[in-house]
């Protein structure tokens, strides 16, 4: 039975299966005693050559073969016959050996060494090899020597439809506009075949939708997945499951087939307005709520998502748009509703107000399909709430003297419980405003007093808070400043800006200013300073100097002659009555020093001392300083002549009269009074020296000495 299929393969296969090939001509000197084989078309076609044709011919190639062909997975129970090798050169006999190397030989490939026939061992697989490559050799079977040179052959494992296709990338997932039109591009899957796809159509594919269908198709060659359905809506079915197959041979019959899946999500396009979730919305709030302060939240709901289910809040009717407003939570889309300004039961309870909500993002494809927008009712109601009281303005500005009177009212502050119960209010200063309390306030009726006297010139401005409190609840309160102002009033005499101290140039010519002298007055009258100046009533009729008003509201002092001495008086005191325009108006006298100097003929004051007027004249100050030197050193010369001459009159030997020093000698025995005239010798202790007749002399070094013990 094999052979049988053997025989069947190889009848088929005829023009694939070599069994032998035509020798290829060479030309080429043969060797002597060398055969030649001639190409006869069979298998016996061998003759020998006489001796002249080896000389006269070159020997031929006995054998040569190209390639063999088998069967992937072909399985019996005995070896497959691939072809037989055969040369020309083999007479019949047993002598010619065949030998097989290379690729499988001996293992998968196996060579009968008589007959030339290669049968396959094993299952081939071409998926994992396609191609052998092997040599085969002619050799003599005794000696082993070639008969012909080796050649190479190839054995092709021949392709059958043994692998289905496979989707290596799946399962695919993909995603496509919602509401898109029919043929609109989803996405594209690849399959491959491990099928030789040059041989036959075991390689061939062709798509197919198993599952999907009416919604998505595919192309049967591209495998590229289109829409087949219009106005696919998101919110109706978000993802589809979707089967393709992809089966090979072309689609026929017989051929095998792979599958994989395709997960098709429709994104979001903005398709469907916002919609509130209902019509009328209703809401309380305190009337105390802080401002800025949510009291309420609306919803717009849309069916959309991302980017295109964004809406935006608006106020578009009511009679509260100035005192609320709306804005968007980015969180969560919904409206806020917030106090833009103060509420009051009292003055109103109750507002309504028409809030739309409106898409951020409008897709213009689907603008026909209506308004992205809609509208609702916000009914808002005011509680009354216990309010602290109220000021009847939010700051005072009060003015007061500063000789008013301890006591005088300076203003007065009122507030009010805006609640309807009214209560009563207590006023207060916050004494943290007035630490030296100088104000008081009426607890009853808000009047301001002044505690103690004002100076306007310490203190211009005092800054007060004035606490209101309910009477039956202590925990309402409220503050406000209060500003007062201190007026001038005409109670400081004005005075010399500064302390002036004129010089006067004894060569000063008559009408000479002298010094411009100006004032200062720490009252602050509304129309600016204005003074007045004048000399005492007994020096009007001054015969050396008299003064000017200038424009500027200063005083100029001017000389009236000239032959100013400073040997006659060096010093002249002016007085003069420096007077303001207040009212009642205030004065305050002031004494201007007028010195008299030696002045350059420039005008430029050297010298202002008397000592200094009766020095020669042509002498300068270096001239003066370079004599005392001189006198100086004279001095200082005559000093040191004395001192050495009383130094060289001195005697060099100490006596006994001049040594002053005491001498203590210390001893244990006790004395015996002033009688005791023998206890020692004073001589001794006055100079101990001298015991040895031995007087010092200081105009030479001491040897030194030591006594004996």
């Amino acid at each position: 039975m094999p052979e049988r299929l053997t025989e069947m393969l190889m009848d088929t296969w005829t023009p694939l299966i070599i069994l032998w090939i035509t020798v290829l001509p060479s030309i080429y000197t043969a060797p002597m005693n060398q055969s030649q084989v001639l190409p006869s078309g069979s298998s016996t076609g061998l003759k020998r050559l006489t001796e002249e044709q080896r000389v006269l011919n070159r020997s031929k190639r006995g054998w040569v073969w190209n390639q063999m062909f088998v069967l992937e997975e072909f399985s019996g129970p005995e070896p497959i016959l691939v072809g037989r090798l055969h040369t020309d050169l083999d007479p019949g006999s047993s002598k010619i050996k065949y030998i097989l190397s290379g690729d499988g030989a001996g293992t998968i490939f196996v060579i009968n060494d008589k007959t030339g026939d290669i049968h396959a061992m094993k299952r081939l697989d071409r998926e994992e090899k396609a191609e052998y490559t092997l040599t085969a050799q002619a050799v003599d079977r005794d000696t082993n020597k070639p008969l012909e040179p080796p050649s190479e052959f190839i054995i092709k494992v021949q392709d059958i439809n043994d692998n289905a296709p496979e989707f290596v990338d799946g399962p695919y997932h993909a995603t496509v506009p919602e509401m898109s039109v029919v043929g609109t591009f989803v996405t594209k899957v690849t399959a491959t075949d491990a099928d030789d796809p040059v041989y036959g159509n075991s390689a061939k594919l062709v798509y197919s939708i198993l599952e999907g269908q009416p919604y998505f198709s595919i192309e049967p060659h591209t495998a590229i997945i289109k829409t087949a359905l219009p106005n696919m809506d998101r919110e109706a079915k978000e993802e589809y499951f979707v089967v393709i197959q992809a089966k090979d041979m072309g689609g026929h019959m017989g051929g095998l087939s792979g599958t994989t899946t395709v997960t098709i999500t429709l994104t979001d396009v903005n398709d469907n307005p916002p919609k509130f979730a209902q019509s009328l919305y209703h809401f309380s709030v305190m009337e105390d709520v802080p401002l800025g302060e949510p009291i309420g939240r609306v919803k717009a709901n849309d069916l959309d998502i991302g980017e295109n289910a964004k809406s935006s809040y608006d106020i578009i009717e009511g009679d509260g748009m100035d005192v609320f407003e709306i804005t968007t939570d980015a969180q969560t889309q919904d409206g806020i509703i917030r106090v833009r300004k103060p509420l009051d039961f009292e003055t109103k309870k109750s507002y309504t107000l028409k809030v739309e909500a409106a898409n951020v993002h409008i897709d213009p494809r689907f603008i026909s399909g209506g308004p992205f927008k809609d509208t609702a009712t916000v009914k808002i109601v005011v509680e009354d709430a216990d309010e602290p009281p109220v000021f009847s303005s939010p700051t005072y500005l009060l003015e007061v003297h500063e000789n008013a009177a301890i006591n005088s009212v300076i203003g007065q502050v009122t507030a009010h419980d805006p609640d309807v119960s009214s209560s009563p209010i207590r006023f207060s200063i916050d004494r943290h405003t007035d630490l030296e309390r100088q104000f008081n306030i009426n607890a009853e009726d808000g009047k301001i007093t002044l505690a103690t006297p004002l100076d306007r010139e310490t203190n211009m401005w005092h800054n007060i808070t004035i606490v209101a409190t309910e009477t039956r609840n202590h925990s309402q309160v409220s503050r406000v400043p209060v500003a007062i102002k201190v007026l001038d009033v005409n109670d400081n005499a004005p005075e010399f800006a500064s302390e002036h101290e004129a010089f006067l140039c004894e060569n000063g010519k008559p009408g000479q200013v002298i010094q411009i002298v100006s004032a200062v007055d720490k009252d602050d009258p509304k129309n600016g300073h204005y003074f007045l100046y004048s000399l005492l009533p007994e020096m009007v009729n001054n015969p050396n100097f008299t003064i000017k008003k200038n424009e500027d509201n200063t005083l100029s002092i001017l000389a009236k002659h000239s032959g100013f001495s400073r040997q006659k008086q060096e010093v002249y005191l002016l007085p003069i009555i420096i007077s303001d325009s207040g009212n009642p108006p205030m004065s305050s006298t002031s004494t201007l020093t007028i010195r008299v100097c030696g002045c350059s003929s420039d005008g430029i004051v050297q010298s202002c001392n008397v000592e200094a007027y009766v020095l020669p004249i042509g002498l300068s100050m270096g001239a003066l300083i370079a004599i005392l030197a001189c006198i100086i050193l004279l001095l200082v010369i005559v000093v040191l002549f004395v001192t050495l001459r009383r130094h060289k009159n001195e005697p060099l030997i100490i006596k006994d009269d001049e040594d002053v020093r005491e001498n203590i000698i210390r001893y244990d025995d006790e004395g015996g009074g002033e009688e005791d005239t023998e206890a020692f010798d004073i001589a001794t202790l006055q100079n101990p020296d001298g015991i040895n007749g031995f007087l010092p002399r200081k105009d030479i070094k001491p040897d030194l000495q030591f006594m004996p013990r």
